[in-house]
């Protein structure tokens, strides 16, 4: 136990074997962390969370291994930057966490755990306060609208006025053919101005569009990558 807090207090490179043990448990366990801070309110993969525990451990070790030699060191930062590239888009927030668990893996290999800790700490509890509360997040909820038209009618400028009228601000989104170019699907992105109402809405567009489909959702498209 005391060579466990003589071990935190210290801010030399770790060479010994026993320190090396230490600072893999320690850097598992901020990992293990970041994998929860993560998981808190949000949606996310078992390869990924598993991913954010280990990665902390890799880093320290890949530091102890560089142990100041700048070529090496040069090698593993193309290494690094050539995961990125390879790897699909991912979310902000996965990023956000990447970084982090890297971060603290390097705080560990330098020597730094309680610096480490603390970082963590407070990094840990920022995310968690960001995610309970509204801040970032858009006043009013993007929807998409799907309104379907026969090809004899000319769509634009069809529906502005009435949109106008409901929505505050849209814009049209895309214009495609659908069942065999007899039809034209309008789809546009809006933000439904207060106190409207989704069904007067719909009742005036069916007048317009000659009862054809129509479709309100949630905007499918994911904007928040890096």
């Amino acid at each position: 136990m005391d060579k466990f807090f003589d071990f935190l207090m210290t801010s030399l490179r770790m060479t010994h074997a026993e320190n090396v043990m230490i600072g893999l448990l320690c850097a598992l366990g901020m990992g293990l962390v970041v994998s929860l801070v993560y998981m808190f309110k949000n949606t996310y993969t078992k390869s990924f969370v598993m991913t954010l525990v280990m990665l902390p451990a890799i880093t320290q070790m890949i530091i102890l291994l560089v142990n100041g030699n700048v070529g090496t060191g040069l090698a593993i930062m193309g290494a690094f930057s050539l995961v990125r590239f390879r790897s699909v888009p991912g979310s902000a927030r996965e990023i956000g966490s990447l970084f982090l668990a890297m971060s603290l893996g390097l705080f560990v290999g330098s020597g730094y755990v309680v610096l480490g800790f603390a970082f963590l700490i407070v990094m840990g509890l920022a995310m968690i306060l960001m995610s309970l509360t509204p801040f970032g997040a858009p006043r009013k909820e993007v929807r998409e609208l799907k309104v379907s038209i026969p090809e004899s009618l000319d769509y634009d400028g069809l529906l502005d006025d009435l949109l106008d009228k409901y929505c505050k601000p849209w814009h049209l989104e895309r214009v495609r053919t659908t069942n065999m170019g007899s039809l034209y699907e309008l789809t546009f992105h809006i933000t439904l101005a207060k106190n409207a109402k989704t069904k007067d809405m719909f009742d005036e567009l069916r007048c317009r569009n000659g009862n054809l489909p129509i479709a309100l959702g949630r905007v499918s498209a994911v904007k928040d990558m890096l």
